[in-house]
């Protein structure tokens, strides 16, 4: 009697559906080179370029943070650092706000050191404080700013990016409270399986984890995971950042964002987020923007806005979090960003 064989998946077919579970940046990012090898192969250069650069310039972070996890997890220290926030949440919430205005961190080179905090089980109440402070403004921000856009402006936003982070990390923190917005991890990032590691009874950590294989083992495979995971989305979201500098004309940005009253800093709200590219590259744009009779508040919710949402930024943390989550750190970018334009534009009055 002959055994029924059931049929195996073909090659391909398993392959592709492979890719569309588990790999779908990757694909996303094929799809985008074959469609420009058909289209305009002059742009492959200057977009890998562009790829290859950014990654080599967030390197430090995001090795930095591979570390941390990795480290975290196979120490035991994972525990230690998530039960040292647990103390008043406006408490933690001010110092997540005050060292993310501080910290020097650009939008895209924060994602890094998010996944490894939420991982890691740190509340996202003041993980989201620093999360929207850390890319407005660091050291030589600051000082750019002034050199470019005036020594008051640079105040203003080092103040708006502090509240900004006061402002995320209080709505989030209201919410869970309410029971809203728990396990704000997607499912397989980090160590507690995205749902952000759990508060257990901390023993003490074993800081030569090198001397036990078990340790050293799980020491690389989170290493392994966190390092794929962050690549290959990073990979997509600076590729489609490349694409928006080749074909968004920056005389398009400057005729949308032109003239006075309320009308520019909402558009300038809305125009910030897909065309922000650096927050360095923006000032000149901003200062020429200004020079030619944009209002300062259009100006600063323009930088704000697109500082935190910017597309590298906003493609990395939908890799993150799930969509609730996403959606709230949209809604609070972009309405704290027309607040503070606003707010900006009326003292700019005083």
């Amino acid at each position: 009697m002959t055994d029924h064989i059931l049929p195996q998946p073909r090659p391909v077919a398993a392959l592709w559906s492979h890719l569309w579970r588990k790999e779908k940046p990757w694909l996303a990012f094929a799809l985008i080179v074959l469609a420009l090898t058909t289209l305009d192969p002059a742009q492959l250069g200057p977009s890998f370029a562009k790829v290859t650069g950014a990654l080599v310039s967030i390197a430090p972070f995001l090795a930095a943070s591979i570390l941390i996890a990795a480290g975290a997890g196979a120490t035991g220290a994972d525990n230690l650092i998530a039960k040292a926030f647990t103390g008043a949440p406006a408490m933690m919430i001010a110092m997540g706000a005050l060292a993310g205005g501080l910290s020097p961190f650009c939008s895209c080179g924060v994602i890094p050191l998010i996944a490894a905090l939420l991982a890691i089980g740190v509340p996202l109440a003041p993980v989201m404080a620093f999360w929207l402070a850390s890319p407005l403004m660091d050291p030589s921000m600051f000082v750019l700013t002034a050199g470019v856009l005036g020594l008051e402006f640079a105040i203003a936003k080092t103040l708006i990016a502090v509240g900004m982070g006061l402002l995320g990390g209080t709505v989030v923190h209201l919410l869970m409270t309410r029971g809203a917005l728990a396990d704000p991890l997607r499912e397989g990032i980090g160590n507690g399986g995205c749902g952000g590691a759990r508060l257990r009874n901390p023993q003490p950590p074993v800081w030569t984890f090198w001397h036990d294989p078990a340790r050293v083992a799980k020491f690389r495979s989170e290493a392994v995971k966190t390092f794929l995971f962050l690549l290959k989305w990073l990979s997509l979201a600076f590729l489609l950042e490349s694409l928006m500098l080749a074909y968004v004309p920056a005389e398009l940005v400057t005729q949308t964002l032109g003239g006075n009253g309320l009308l520019p800093i909402v558009l300038a709200t809305l125009v910030g987020v897909p065309a922000y590219f650096n927050g360095y590259a923006a000032l000149p744009l901003i200062g020429t923007l200004m020079e030619q009779g944009m209002q300062p508040g259009a100006g600063m919710a323009f930088l704000v806005a697109g500082g935190v949402t910017s597309l590298p930024a906003a493609i990395a943390v939908w890799a993150l979090v799930r969509i609730r989550v996403f959606a709230l750190y949209l809604a609070i970018s972009l309405g704290g960003a027309f607040a503070m334009g606003l707010i900006f534009h009326l003292w700019t009055l005083l």
